[in-house]
């Protein structure tokens, strides 16, 4: 790879397939049935890890507002350290959108319009380039 931060969107990019995948790997994998459970893979408030401590701050913020979602990671923002990406996917695995920040962007904010009739469980994520993975699921 040509840089770090090239290595970093490739690294969201193929992340973002494992949660599109998510609700597969999960019917299939968890114990609870429907659960996603890949531990060392994707963080949550729930399940931390090796970064326990750190879902405060890693974990997004989700508001939604009508047919309006908006994922807020309360995350520094740095060329060292920030968040690189927020995708919003649905049960299906589809990605309903995604944003991809830098070091030097203020805040790691996006906002995505739900498409009509669209319900039931829906996954935020939020990639940072230090500690890895975080996973919000929540239903509209």
């Amino acid at each position: 790879m040509k840089n770090r931060r090239e290595f970093l969107k490739r690294s969201a990019l193929i992340t973002s397939g494992l949660v599109a995948s998510a609700p597969l790997l999960a019917n299939s994998n968890s114990a609870k049935g429907g659960d996603i459970n890949l531990p060392g893979v994707i963080f949550t408030d729930d399940v931390q890890g090796k970064w326990d401590g750190k879902a405060g701050s890693h974990v997004p913020k989700v508001t939604v507002d009508g047919n309006k979602v908006t994922l807020v990671t309360e995350h520094g923002m740095s060329e060292s350290h920030y968040i690189v990406r927020h995708t919003l996917v649905n049960e299906a695995g589809k990605m309903i959108g995604a944003q991809t920040f830098s070091g030097s962007d203020e805040k790691a904010v996006s906002t995505f319009e739900l498409p009509a009739g669209c319900s039931g469980k829906l996954y935020a994520t939020s990639f940072c380039n230090k500690h890895d993975f975080w996973l919000k699921e929540f239903s509209v």
